[in-house]
């Protein structure tokens, strides 16, 4: 990895017998309680962007064959887009193309509305837009009786004049799908409306850093100070836990050394300590961005910071690329982040990324540091066919309706 760029009172009692002061009391009756509630049906509403890449490669497939998105969650759901390059129905004979939105998981009687749009690539804005939002419907919103129900058209538009029109760019179709799950809730009288604020530990710790009041310990990385407080320290990490409080603690407690760590990545690890989040990076793009995520990932594992781990990990994951990503399958490796070692190892395998990533000075590094990983790159590549095929390539429908709406189809 490279050099990151710096930047009561008393009680009483009484007998039983002296509670009524007559014998025969007159009731005093409350008056009659009245109260309220409110049933509110709403919607939660979600979007997922569906590119389509090498559209004309996707013709030819035949009818009832589909190309999908991946599966994304909209108010506690699956759902996937569908997309049939040579239509839904045989007897159109490939003159139109077919897009349906799916339940992709389980679930049965889920009412929604769903919103499909083919994105206008000339930047006009003139999207085709089918939406059931913000216009009455006669009978509601549409029902899904069980995983793998559709809606959508069989004859959602001609392919010819799809061909011809600015939808299509650079062989590449760019679908919008807006999903809104309808839910239900009664709400009753409220006891009271007191607004409580947002928790704000974090920021009263992270002013405690920077003000520097009550540090009791510090910490010498590659000559430069950095100040903190054991307490803290010592609740955020086992590892400084035991450093400074252990049987084994450091003999100079007052000023501990960092070895093999660079200012700027110490100085966020501390970030992270004291406010529970990343540090903002603005001024980090690109290589920098990714070197500085991949050094920040092994020192959140040096001193246990899990949470900090895992965040590194995504991020990493999020920013893949040919020229660092053989550094990053090795970082993988070596701290045993096993969705970020997949990820990498995918991306790899791509036949249009092998050729290419094989040449960067990070590929050397890993045939060195991590000779193992070559094995299994060899089986991501192998089998990168079988990687390319569709989570649902079994899929059987079981009828749709004349004009192609509100399809049901179940998948197995």
């Amino acid at each position: 990895m490279g050099r990151i760029p710096t930047r009561g009172g008393p009680s009483s009692s009484s007998h039983p017998h002296r509670l009524s002061s007559s014998p025969n009391p007159s009731p005093n009756p409350e008056p009659p309680s009245e109260t309220a509630s409110t049933s509110v049906t709403d919607t939660v509403n979600g979007s997922h962007e569906f590119k389509i890449g090498g559209y004309s490669l996707s013709k030819g497939m035949g009818p009832g064959k589909y190309v999908s998105s991946d599966v994304f969650s909209v108010g506690g759901r699956d759902w996937a887009v569908y997309f049939y390059p040579d239509g839904k129905a045989a007897e159109d004979g490939a003159a139109y193309v077919s897009l349906f939105v799916a339940l992709a998981g389980e679930g049965t009687d889920v009412r929604a509305l769903f919103e499909l749009t083919l994105v206008d690539q000339s930047g006009r804005g003139r999207h085709k837009v089918h939406s059931h939002f913000a216009r009455a419907l006669a009978d509601g919103p549409y029902t899904l009786k069980y995983r793998g129900s559709m809606w959508g058209y069989k004859r959602f538009f001609k392919r010819t004049a799809l061909e011809a029109s600015d939808y299509l760019k650079d062989d590449c179709l760019s679908i919008k799908c807006t999903v809104g799950v309808v839910r239900s809730h009664t709400e009753g009288p409220k006891i009271c409306a007191i607004p409580v604020p947002p928790s704000n530990i974090a920021q009263h710790f992270g002013q405690l850093l920077e003000s520097g009041k009550g540090a009791d310990v510090s910490f010498e990385v590659d000559g430069e100070i950095f100040a903190g407080h054991k307490l803290v320290l010592a609740a955020r990490s086992p590892v400084f836990r035991a450093q400074l409080f252990g049987p084994m603690k450091d003999r100079n407690v007052q000023c501990i050394k960092v070895e093999d760590m660079q200012p700027a990545v110490f100085k966020a690890l501390l970030h992270f300590m004291y406010w529970d989040c990343l540090p903002e990076m603005e001024e980090l793009t690109g290589v920098a961005c990714t070197l500085m995520a991949q050094h920040l990932l092994a020192a959140a594992d040096r001193y246990a910071v899990d949470r900090l781990r895992l965040l590194c990990e995504v991020k990493l994951c999020e920013a893949v690329a040919i020229n660092t990503v053989a550094t990053t399958l090795a970082l993988a490796e070596q701290h045993h982040c096993f969705q970020l070692k997949s990820v990498c190892l995918k991306f790899v395998a791509l036949p249009e990324n092998l050729k290419a990533v094989m040449q960067t000075e990070g590929f050397e590094h890993l045939k060195i540091s991590c000779p193992t990983i070559l094995t299994e790159l060899l089986n991501y590549v192998a089998r990168i066919g079988e990687h390319s095929a569709i989570s649902y390539s079994h899929a059987t429908f079981d009828g749709s309706d004349a004009n192609g709406r509100r399809v049901k189809a179940r998948l197995i």
